[in-house]
């Protein structure tokens, strides 16, 4: 063969793997609203840096037929490429390939890319869409999702960890999005379940759609699998590339940092009046979040799942930082299980990749009733409490209103080492509410009075005017100061100057013991 034909021979072979399962198949794919494995590389990664790996690879079984079915790439895309000029490893799972199913080659090209990104200290991201394991393939293949889980365990809070799921994901396959950092989902075209809706059908005699069962909305809002939901494949990549902007490369590097913005004017003015006089009227947290953040910067996580806590990414001054906050518009910012658990992942995420934390508190307590008791709210709450325990990044807290009770320790509190806690004049620091605290403390007062109601006022505004605020903790060095709300960004940017070279540590362990 000449050097000429060899050549040739090279651009087909290149061109027969870039069409994957056919420009039929593709075309299918189109029809449903779906992008192909390489449509989706291409929107995610910066334009011309992608460098493909292995795509020569072909699979090595011979069973029902297969030797004489093979493909090129054998159903993914594997290689590396750069988000906003900063490296990223990807695989995308190809739909138009034996339906994206995983066979053992399938799985060696994924386990490479994932090797190499521990090994270099770059983020890996995953675009799921399969229809599972190769059934002819067996063990096998079962093998091969094994040796995925395997990286994901091991790469976990060593370089960040991004799935989207933009097809089918059932069985096995869920098992390693569910093990990254964040998962996002497309609406109407991608589902994730463990049993579908045939088997659900056989077992429990309940009829369900695969979209009602695991579709995008189901996870953003019932389950919590799915971190975000977009609805349409190139929003859902555009969202990846917006969120790798607040992340590091691997947990032995600070996040990036860009020039700061200061916060939208009216928004930051609307601070001091924010919160209302009456302690039982609700306000959106996210109204100090804006007003305190660099303009536009905030990136929610969770955003429709446990709704009565905030989490997400921001900016101050041009650095990254995570931001976890009660929400009074929902359930009075109470914390549940959902909202615990939602919380401490988050934590537990920031701590992992030296990404700052910023709390905003306002929070009456936990939820009480028999649901969270039987549903494990000690435990689940503790998993906050541990999450801010063994956080060693810099922590800050402000108090906006009330932090009662336990909540109050739990939410970043001095005691459990948070590096700077403020506190607004609007705020309540006690160990309950001024009514409940009065009913108890006071019981035979106002029984024997000849004026209950009266008396319950007089006392109410007695206890409110002795505890109802931040000076007794402040007395106590139990928050460093008390701020006007229009100071809090500023001191907040010098705080985090000052504790930009923090060192902190925790003891010596195989590995701590989270109350899962």
């Amino acid at each position: 063969m000449s050097e000429n034909e060899k050549v040739k021979r090279l651009a087909e072979l290149r061109k027969q793997a870039e069409l994957g399962g056919g420009k039929a198949r593709i075309e299918k794919q189109h029809e449903k609203g779906k992008l192909t494995a390489r449509e989706r590389i291409d929107i995610l990664l910066d334009k011309g840096s992608f460098n493909e790996i292995d795509a020569f690879v072909e699979h090595r079984s011979s069973a029902f037929g297969l030797e004489d079915k093979k493909v090129l790439g054998d159903g993914v895309v594997t290689g590396y490429g750069k988000i906003n000029d900063r490296p990223v490893y990807v695989f995308s799972q190809d739909f138009t390939v034996f339906g994206g199913s995983l066979s053992e080659t399938h799985a060696e090209k994924i386990c490479k890319i994932m090797d190499l990104a521990m090994k270099n200290g770059i983020p890996v991201i995953g675009l799921n869409d399969s229809g599972g394991a190769r059934i002819q393939e067996g063990v096998s293949s079962l093998g091969g999702y094994a040796e995925v889980f395997w990286r994901n365990s091991m790469a976990s809070g060593v370089v960040p960890q991004i799935s989207a799921v933009m097809g089918p994901c059932a069985g096995g396959a869920v098992y390693s999005p569910a093990l990254t950092d964040f998962v996002y989902m497309v609406k109407d075209t991608s589902y994730m379940f463990v049993t579908g809706p045939n088997v659900v059908k056989t077992v429990t005699h309940e009829e369900v759609t695969s979209e009602d069962l695991g579709g995008a909305s189901a996870h953003g809002t019932k389950s919590g699998v799915a971190h975000f939901t977009a609805d349409n494949d190139a929003v859902c990549l555009h969202n990846i590339r917006d969120l790798m902007g607040y992340l590091p490369l691997n947990c032995e590097e600070k996040p990036p940092r860009k020039d700061g913005q200061k916060p939208d004017g009216a928004k930051a003015e609307k601070l001091d009046r924010l919160v209302p006089d009456n302690p039982n009227k609700p306000y959106d947290i996210k109204d100090v979040i804006d007003g305190v953040m660099d303009k536009d910067s905030f990136y929610e996580v969770h955003e429709h799942y446990a709704d009565n806590i905030v989490v997400g990414f921001a900016r101050l001054d041009g650095r990254s930082v995570g931001i976890v906050a009660n929400q009074p518009l929902s359930l009075a910012g109470v914390l549940d299980i959902d909202a615990s658990v939602k919380g401490a992942r988050f934590v537990r995420f920031c701590d992992a990749f030296n990404i700052p934390l910023v709390v905003f508190e306002d929070v009456p307590g936990f939820l009480p009733g028999t649901d969270q008791e039987w549903g494990g709210i000690i435990k689940h709450g503790a998993k906050l409490l541990y999450a801010f325990c063994e956080a060693t990044v810099p922590k800050m807290t402000v108090i906006t209103r009330k932090a009662y009770g336990g909540a109050y320790d739990v939410m970043n509190s001095k005691h459990i080492r948070a590096d700077y806690n403020v506190a607004w004049p609007t705020s309540e620091i006690a160990v309950m509410g001024t009514k409940g605290a009065v009913e108890i403390i006071f019981r035979k007062e106002i029984a024997n009075a000849d004026d209950p109601e009266a008396k319950q006022k007089e006392l109410e505004d007695h206890y409110s005017e002795e505890f109802a605020h931040p000076y007794k903790a402040a007395a106590r060095g139990f928050i460093d100061d008390v701020i006007l709300p229009s100071e809090t960004r500023e001191k907040l940017i010098s705080a985090f100057e000052l504790c930009q070279n923090k060192v902190d540590s925790v003891p010596k362990r195989k590995h701590d013991n989270l109350p899962l």
